[in-house]
């Protein structure tokens, strides 16, 4: 007789529904301690279900998976797509609607990785958090600097060069002569600005709560950095120790490098089988545009909603891919807005399609890139 287990998941509450084939229905609510979760595990193991189906409910759905992965076939399911009808909705009606669509086969699983693929996943969301945070503390340094009127900011590309990093050193150090902190700016800026443009620049009236905010700043930018380089070591590690093959694959496609590489196998795996065709993984990925059509008349061709961490990692690497010299995608991108005049953050989404598919017929066929060659007959290996 076959039972199947819905789980309405909540931050400190779950809610339990088990239907068999007779019509039984058990339903409980559980906590979310693990002593509780493991009551609730040998509940289901007693009562013979063989498969549980779950809300992605932000991140507290992770540890009950944890705990029922050895025992159950389990199905992470987004919400949007086993909604209840509005009137109708309680936490208990909610699991046992959930393992009612189990029964029924109405809801497939989403792409879950392996354990070792989510230590990856986490170092690499870690990287792009402290990315964020990185430009948060540089723009609250540059607010700093202009509270002093040194407006060195308005003459450097921008404010992470050497040159602003050092002015901002001396100023900590208590140096606020323009003309000591003009020796620590690159030539080709004073060259470029002229030298009594970039002193007036420098020239401001820094207190002692700003030197010490300024140093407090630096300091936690250097300890982001560290702790940057920290889980990029650690992604590289775990690259080269178990999916060596992979790794070195990934990295002959033009605008794929080390980072970008092990941000790809963070987020989509090695297992291709998950994504039965190249396209599928482009429209999970939403880079596909999406389908919106009334009474024949296209309403919208936007990309649609998908993985993000996946989406900013490919988009980074079409820009490399664009700008890489005899290569598809440079000359599809040349062809695209310099011929065909098209926009070129439209094309700029197109060649991150493409690059993700050839992404995925790489990890797919378990074979390195090979350049498209329009002028010979025979493909041209690169790399």
């Amino acid at each position: 007789m076959r039972a199947v287990c819905g789980l309405d998941v909540h931050k400190d509450t779950v809610y339990l529904c088990i239907l068999c084939d007779d019509g039984e229905i058990f339903e409980k609510v559980y906590g979310v301690l693990t002593k509780e979760l493991q009551s609730m595990c040998s509940d289901m193991k007693r009562r013979g279900v063989t498969e549980v189906t779950m809300e992605s409910t932000a991140m507290y759905w992770i540890p009950i998976w944890r705990v029922l992965e050895p025992h159950f076939h389990l199905k992470l399911v987004n919400p949007y797509f086993i909604k209840q009808l509005p009137g109708r909705k309680s936490d208990v009606k909610d699991a046992q609607w959930i393992a009612e669509c189990t029964q029924k086969e109405l809801v497939r699983g989403s792409f879950v990785p392996p354990e070792r693929i989510q230590q990856l996943r986490q170092y690499d969301r870690r990287i792009f958090d402290l990315d964020a945070e990185i430009v948060r503390k540089l723009s609250k340094l540059d607010s700093i600097m202009h509270r002093c009127n040194i407006r060195l900011s308005n003459y450097v590309s921008n404010t992470d060069t050497k040159s602003y990093k050092d002015v901002v050193d001396e100023l900590c150090k208590g140096v606020t002569a323009p003309e000591e902190l003009l020796k620590k700016i690159h030539g080709r800026i004073v060259n470029k600005h002229g030298q009594e443009t970039i002193l007036a620049s420098l020239t401001g009236v820094v207190s002692e709560a700003e030197k010490d905010t300024m140093r407090q700043l630096r300091e936690e930018l250097a300890l982001a950095e560290n702790h940057k380089d920290e889980c990029h070591q650690k992604m590289v590690a775990i690259c080269k120790t178990y999916y060596p093959k992979e790794f070195a694959r990934l990295m002959t496609i033009p605008g794929i490098k080390e980072r970008a590489a092990t941000s790809l196998i963070a987020e989509i795996g090695v297992d291709m089988t998950k994504f039965q065709t190249a396209a599928h993984l482009a429209s999970w990925s939403g880079l596909k545009p999406r389908n919106d059509v009334s009474n024949g008349k296209f309403k919208s061709r936007r990309i649609t909603h998908g993985n993000v961490y996946l989406r900013k990692t490919i988009i980074e690497c079409a820009w490399g891919a664009s700008r890489t010299k005899d290569c598809f995608f440079c000359r599809f991108s040349y062809h695209q807005t310099v011929v065909r005049k098209k926009n070129k953050m439209k094309v700029l989404v197109a060649v991150a399609r493409k690059l993700l598919i050839a992404v995925w017929h790489v990890l797919h066929d378990e074979k390195d890139y090979v350049d498209f060659n329009p002028d010979c007959k025979a493909p041209v290996t690169k790399g």
